[in-house]
This record gives C-alpha cells, structure tokens and sequence, in this order.
C-alpha cells in the first residue's frame, strides 16, 4: 500500500477541468550543483545480480541548476555494507558526518537537507526504442571548507 499522505494534491472528478502541464525537463550540463532532499521514502530493495535483499532510501533530490533552472532526480542508497561508503559521502554532504567518523543516521532529518553533488548524463533506451537522456548523482561532495580556512588569516582587531 502506498503511503500519500505527504503528497500534496488531490484526486480529479470525472468532470473537473485539468490545465496544468507537466514542467519542461531540466538537462544539466555534468558538473558540481548544490542540492535539497525535497522527499525521503523507506523501501525495501528485492535483491539483485550486485546487491542483496536490504532496506533502501529513496530519495528526491532537487538540483539548483542556476540560471538552467533546477533539476529533479530520484537516488537510492542501499543500506548495506557494499555500499556503506556511498551512504558515508551522503551524510557527509548534508553535515551530519564528519569525514573519518562513525555515524547513527539521523533519518527524520534528511528531508529538507541541503548539500553539494556532482551531477552526470544517464543515457537510456526507453520502452519504446527511443534514446533518452537524464541527470543523475554521480558523488555526493563534502560541505565547502569556510573561507578562513581556506588560508585566509584573521587578525583580532583589523578591519
């Protein structure tokens, strides 16, 4: 059973007036973008030729292309120790890991968290023959070091 109760929206009669067209998609050149959660599902992953059976986070990922326009992605992670350094780099990218360090993951706080990606170009085959094209997280980034620490010295009392 599908849980909807965070979806905004509600259900057409068979006699309303629909208007409202589906938004253009947003193809971002490959490069480093930061990002908002805007949605977090618990799922379960059935297993596979590369991974077996475990929990999954399906997350929606909002991109913040610039003057592009943002663009929209769905991205799992696998709850499994193949995989535990892409959910490491994950968390490390939404600032609730520090590089090195263990980790219980604060899941109710992953939704509206916000982060740095480098985004890639899938390409695919749809079901109907036709070659398409769409971003995906390649890497999640670690959070951008402030700029004192960037070699920039701080004297007390100087302006």
């Amino acid at each position: 059973m599908e849980n909807y109760a965070n979806d905004a929206g509600r259900e057409f009669g068979w006699d309303d007036e629909i208007q409202n067209d589906s938004p253009d998609l947003v193809l971002l050149p490959e490069g480093e973008y930061p990002f908002e959660v805007t949605k977090f599902e618990r799922q379960r992953h059935p297993g596979s030729a590369k991974l077996p059976p475990c929990a999954m986070a399906l997350l929606t990922i909002q991109i913040d292309g610039g003057e592009k326009g943002p663009s929209v992605v769905t991205h799992r992670l696998y709850l499994h120790t193949r995989t535990e350094g892409l959910l490491c780099a994950f968390f490390e990218s939404i600032g609730q890991r520090k590089h090195g360090e263990a980790l219980r993951p604060r899941w109710n706080e992953v939704n509206g968290s916000r982060g740095r990606c480098r985004v890639g170009i899938h390409e695919y085959t749809n079901k109907y023959g036709d070659k398409r094209q769409s971003n995906e997280i390649t890497r999640f980034l670690p959070p951008e070091e402030p700029k004192a620490a960037q070699g920039q010295s701080w004297t007390q009392g100087s302006f």
